[in-house]
């Protein structure tokens, strides 16, 4: 492995330009691809960054079930004609979902990849971090993001749509999703960060958003990707992660049971990595197949990502030893280190 180079460092760079693309892909692609695509393609970036050059299939997905399938239900229409919409973007969903799988979370998402600069901001910082949660508090909040997906994403909205709700909570994730305020803060647009006075419903949704956001912005400094654990989306990829191309395998061996280097290097804390002995695929549900797990792992092979039956990257001895030097030398640089070692220097002290 080259000194400089690593999977997490490319990752760190397919991140950023991903970012850029998805959030300013407008300037990119010029303004008629940005609205074809915009228009046509659910697939990564905010529907309410109107420079980017996509939008989340969430959204979709909440207007269909609100103005299509609840309108349906209730004036008595044709029920296939208000499922269909919502059937094309799921497959519109599964078309990218088979080719990235959960990678689309650990590479692309420009809300995963905040989240991790902040955590970079806190470890330079030198911020006390939480490196892992017990493993109690993993498993108590793991079934939120399904309680997001069916409730926020498919419930609120079909009842909405149904006259049972008001008409604001058509997308109410939407309305408390961090990555909006993130995307068009990213764009100079400070419209998203407001308290929306219109009536109660908007009063709570607008001021659990900016509390939401300001949380994230708060946990990420310390507690690796805190928004990604209850994340719809991540729930979305948990359902489909079978038939994705890239995977997360374990081949394992008497000696698997004995470090847990895997585990600990998870940033979801997938302590199952560790501890399942019997299944091959090891995409767990709480996986963005980052490929943390298989460069902290020491023993040949164990742990690999496959692309279909091909191995893109696997773990050896030899990159573990570099890649945890890496790592030491990489915690052990921080501001306060810094200034600590620059004031011990003889003539830097002020007089």
């Amino acid at each position: 492995m080259n000194s400089i180079l690593n999977l997490s460092l490319l990752r760190k760079l397919v991140q950023i330009g991903a970012f850029v693309f998805f959030v300013y892909g407008g300037l990119v692609t010029g303004y008629y691809l940005e609205d074809k695509i915009s228009r046509s393609l659910p697939a990564l970036s905010c529907a309410y960054d109107h420079q980017g050059a996509d939008l989340c299939t969430l959204i979709p997905i909440q207007h269909q079930m609100d103005h299509r399938l609840g309108e349906a239900i209730a004036n008595g229409g044709n029920l296939m004609m208000g499922i269909m919409p919502t059937l094309i973007t799921l497959g519109t969903f599964l078309l990218l979902f088979v080719v990235l799988n959960k990678a689309f979370c650990g590479w692309i998402c420009p809300l995963g990849s905040f989240q991790e600069i902040l955590q970079i901001i806190g470890q330079k910082l030198g911020l006390r971090r939480h490196e892992s949660l017990s493993e109690n508090l993993v498993e108590r909040i793991r079934p939120v993001k399904w309680f997001i997906l069916l409730l926020l994403v498919f419930a609120f909205p079909l009842l909405t749509g149904m006259g049972m709700l008001n008409h604001d909570l058509g997308d109410p994730f939407c309305r408390i999703c961090p990555s909006r305020i993130l995307t068009t803060l990213a764009t100079g647009d400070s419209s998203q960060i407001y308290l929306d006075t219109a009536n109660t419903t908007t009063i709570v949704t607008s001021l659990l958003a900016d509390f939401l956001f300001g949380l994230m912005i708060a946990l990420a400094l310390t507690v690796r990707q805190p928004f990604c654990r209850i994340c719809p989306m991540l729930a979305m990829h948990a359902v489909f992660r079978k038939i994705g191309l890239l995977r997360l395998v374990k081949n394992a061996t008497p000696r698997c049971d004995r470090c847990g280097l895997c585990a600990k290097a998870c940033p979801m804390d997938i302590r199952e990595i560790h501890t399942d002995m019997e299944s091959r695929n090891v995409t767990f549900e709480d996986c963005t197949l980052c490929g943390r797990c298989v460069e902290f792992c020491p023993d040949q092979d164990v742990l690999q990502l496959k692309y279909t039956r091909f191995p893109v990257f696997s773990s050896s001895p030899h990159y573990f030893k570099q890649r945890k030097k890496q790592q030491s030398q990489w915690q052990k640089r921080t501001l306060i280190g810094w200034f600590r070692k620059r004031s011990a220097i003889p003539g830097t002290e002020s007089s």
